[in-house]
């Protein structure tokens, strides 16, 4: 199969108006599931879009919104070596996670009814209609990252982000400001060529899955972005699509050969590595993936 450039210009798109307006019906009625809660409305909570949809990098039909329901009033710690939280004068919080997350799901069922919403280890998943897309809710508190440094003013450094506890497993945590100013940053700098090639990369994806290859069919949407934000950023200076996939596939093909190549990776938000033992994907993984693409598109 050779991929022709008008393929790889169209698949460059972002998605219709239809389904951006799905996505945004989506966001807005489950803030509107929380703003009906009795126990939740008069909670400091935030609640705001992340992950594809947020970065305008989501390009499959029906595909799902990913919405952060943030609680205010309490957050996971990272404290400097040597540091605890009597450190910084920091008491354990009066309202557990879980207790957060029961109240979000009473919430959700209330509002979409037990049919509309399944509980999953990290998410709640509301369902679709035709009224809005799939939404992935995903219940947070705020989580500080003390640097250890002192700021001008006298005050702490604090990288701040969102941390949860699954129902199985440890705490995770995420930055999804930080991700999505530095797309914006890279996306701008390229010429808006950045986000492109992302969705590019992402409905081929979605092409490999349907042909039945279920491994690199499935590959993470973050994974992929965060791929190209590694990749050489002097393939957006080429005349074609075609040869700025090409560019930027071979550049990270070769770089994920070998685990020491990329050891040092970080997502988009630079504040975690991208290779490393507690990510759910592997460097063969995304190398696999990216000469699946190469062949697929036709690159020799």
């Amino acid at each position: 199969m050779s991929i022709t450039e008008e393929q790889l210009r169209s698949w460059s798109a972002g998605p219709s108006q239809t389904e951006s307006d799905k996505c945004q019906n989506a966001k807005n009625m489950i803030r509107k599931a929380i703003k009906a809660s009795d126990e939740l409305q008069n909670r400091d909570i935030s609640v705001f879009a992340q992950g594809s949809y947020k970065a305008n990098t989501n390009v499959r039909k029906n595909s799902d919104v990913d919405i952060c329901i943030r609680y205010n009033g309490s957050f996971f710690p990272d404290y400097p070596k040597g540091a605890t939280q009597q450190t910084f004068g920091h008491v354990k919080g009066e309202f557990p996670f879980t207790d957060f997350k029961n109240l979000v799901e009473d919430a959700l069922v209330s509002y979409f009814g037990e049919d509309g919403v399944t509980r999953g280890n990290k998410a709640f998943d509301v369902h679709a209609n035709s009224y809005r897309v799939d939404a992935d809710v995903v219940p947070t508190f705020e989580h500080r990252r003390y640097t250890g440094n002192t700021l001008s003013d006298g005050t702490d450094e604090i990288l701040y982000g969102v941390a949860f506890k699954p129902d199985k497993g440890s705490i995770i945590k995420n930055w999804p400001d930080q991700t999505y100013c530095n797309g914006i940053e890279r996306n701008n700098a390229s010429g808006r060529r950045y986000k492109r090639v992302i969705r590019i990369l992402k409905r081929i994806r979605d092409r490999l899955k349907d042909d039945g290859d279920e491994a690199n069919g499935s590959l993470p949407s973050f994974l992929i972005e965060s791929l190209v934000w590694n990749a050489d950023t002097s393939a957006y200076a080429k005349d074609t699509y075609w040869e700025m996939m090409r560019h930027v596939i071979a550049n990270l093909w070769n770089q994920t050969r070998k685990d020491d190549d990329c050891s040092d990776w970080g997502e988009v938000n630079e504040l975690k590595y991208l290779f490393r033992d507690s990510q759910p994907w592997t460097r063969q993984q995304a190398n696999d993936f990216l000469q699946s693409i190469w062949d697929y598109i036709g690159y020799k």
